[in-house]
């Protein structure tokens, strides 16, 4: 059974960081890849950053490009999203995502910008 469990969210000002964790299970996690997306109120999900099985290959969503790190670690079986600077508009629910077979999503934590 796939479960994907977040963590990590939270309030914090403008300029502030957060890190968001991923403890990932039920299926073979160093063989898949792994991505973060996230939701704000009133709007569609939107993917946000993509890390290959062995963390080689990284992909951003320009808005966190220079901002947001994705990492992974394949021994724990956690992926992890730093974000600093973050901004009023990088308020959202967040939530890792992988797909065996079909598309998993964790329950999501809420990350929450403001002054």
């Amino acid at each position: 059974q796939v479960r994907l469990l977040e963590s990590g969210g939270g309030s914090v000002q403008p300029g502030g960081s957060l890190r968001l964790s991923c403890a990932a299970s039920g299926f073979g996690f160093r063989n898949h890849a792994m991505n973060w997306y996230r939701q704000a109120p009133g709007k569609e999900r939107e993917w946000g950053a993509g890390i290959s099985p062995t963390g080689e290959d990284i992909d951003y969503a320009d808005y966190a490009k220079g901002r947001f790190t994705i990492s992974r670690d394949n021994v724990h079986n956690m992926l992890y999203l730093q974000m600093n600077n973050l901004k009023p508009e990088d308020t959202a629910v967040y939530y890792c995502t992988v797909y065996v077979v079909t598309d998993y999503w964790g329950q999501g934590t809420q990350v929450t910008v403001s002054s």
